[in-house]
């Protein structure tokens, strides 16, 4: 800036000195000598000027080219970075797409296990249904033989009863082998479900997970259900370590409401189903809801217990001396008064009251020990 200013100050003299000359020739004509020394002079300092403006733009061209050495710098370093990503971005790619094979592998293989399932927890429905019907048949002829015994002491034990105990003892042998099986089975179920949740948390961590969620809610999971009924989410239970109620299966993290095995205090384990709410879990004794379970049983069957969870049922005599036998009236023609269907109980003072449904459940106090 200060060279182009000093040129702009050395042309104007320049000019002048040039215009003094011209009219110094009209006035009056001087020496030779002395007007080729004022040439001279013009020259110099047209020189001087010259060469500060070189230097001038020498220093410039030297600024100007660092700048352009910097701006070259920082592109090697951005196209450094810009390969880097690539590199990135290929190996991401590549993890995606074997994320993808693996889980196809795991959902063919958890639908195998899923029908797997499905299969044995049909055939041990049927045994179960087997086994109660023996069991009512054994209990029937023990009726008959103790009256016997009771009238007869002499006689014994008829052969065909004794065959038929030692055929239902075997039944109950084959029934447990096969639950022990049906565990081992949801056991792996659990594995394979523990797999796929992990393979599902790499697809979000990877930011996938909107491509595949589609391609796995479109195929159900494997179903978890006790060998006895598939009631909503079932649970099978350790046989050593077996809850007491339904309250210690909450406690246990079991939030959902389904069959579960229980074994209270001095008594084997058995099949209940436990209803959650309220912020905890109930258990269920008597459930009646279509008709389809006739509960005008006798007391002995009261104290065993009957029906099926996934209909009605009333389990065990813990309900004292509450009326349990009320008749299911199921509808008749569509003519009829709504009233005439349901359960009637007929109080003391005589009336008639109809129930849809009836459901009775138990939860220990505060007091008690849910263990």
């Amino acid at each position: 800036m200060h060279t182009i200013k000093l040129f702009l100050f050395i042309v104007p003299l320049v000019i002048s000195s040039k215009i003094d000359q011209d009219y110094s020739s009209y006035d009056s004509m001087s020496p030779e000598p002395k007007s080729r020394f004022a040439m001279l002079d013009d020259v110099k300092i047209l020189a001087n000027g010259l060469l500060q403006l070189g230097h001038g733009l020498k220093d410039f061209v030297h600024k100007t080219k660092g700048q352009i050495n910097d701006i070259f710098q920082k592109l090697n370093i951005f196209d450094q970075s810009f390969y880097d990503l690539s590199l990135q971005t290929n190996e991401i790619k590549e993890e995606e797409k074997e994320l993808r094979r693996t889980t196809s592998k795991l959902q063919v293989k958890n639908e195998e296990v899923k029908n797997m399932s499905l299969e044995l927890t049909s055939k041990l429905e049927s045994l179960l249904e087997e086994k109660n019907l023996l069991q009512q048949k054994v209990k029937y002829l023990e009726k008959q033989l103790t009256s016997l015994t009771k009238n007869q002491p002499e006689i014994q034990e008829h052969p065909e009863i004794t065959s038929l105990k030692n055929f239902v003892e075997q039944q109950d042998n084959s029934i447990k082998d096969l639950l022990q099986t049906v565990e081992e089975q949801y056991r792996q179920l659990n594995q394979q479900h523990s797999q796929i949740k992990e393979i599902e948390n790499q697809l979000r961590r990877t930011g996938v997970q909107e491509s595949t969620e589609n391609s796995l809610s479109s195929k159900p999971r494997a179903p978890r259900t006790t060998p006895f009924l598939h009631l909503n989410e079932t649970k099978i239970v350790e046989h050593d370590d077996i809850p007491a109620n339904c309250t210690t299966i909450y406690n246990r993290g079991e939030y959902t409401s389904g069959i579960y095995s229980i074994r209270p205090s001095n008594s084997q384990a058995f099949n209940v189903y436990c209803d959650v709410k309220s912020g905890s879990s109930w258990t269920v004794i008597q459930h009646r809801i279509d008709g389809s379970q006739n509960f005008n049983e006798t007391w002995e069957n009261y104290r065993y217990g009957f029906g099926r969870l996934d209909g009605g049922w009333w389990c065990h005599d813990v309900c004292g001396e509450n009326n349990l036998n009320g008749k299911y009236n199921k509808p008749r023609a569509k003519t009829k008064p709504e009233r005439r269907r349901g359960i009637y109980w007929k109080s003391q003072n005589g009336r008639l009251y109809s129930i849809k449904s009836t459901k009775m459940l138990i939860h220990p106090t505060d007091s008690e020990s849910s263990e």
